[in-house]
């Protein structure tokens, strides 16, 4: 399915934000992620369904000055 991730056309086979967040090898802490304009917690990745052009929006903390 094709969904929009940080503003990019990208192409998926995820069911969901954790299936996604594993195809894109995020790391375990420091992410955020959002599902259409709301901040899904990381415990409810697993229930959170992506559907078709689906607006995800992935915010990774960075370290440093």
């Amino acid at each position: 399915m094709k969904i929009l991730i940080n503003d990019k056309n990208t192409e998926t086979a995820s069911a969901n934000l954790h299936e996604l967040a594993a195809e894109l090898k995020l790391a375990d802490k420091g992410v955020a992620i959002a599902l259409n304009g709301v901040m899904v917690q990381r415990d409810s990745w697993k229930s959170a369904l992506l559907n078709e052009s689906d607006k995800v929006i992935i915010i990774k903390a960075v370290c440093g000055g």
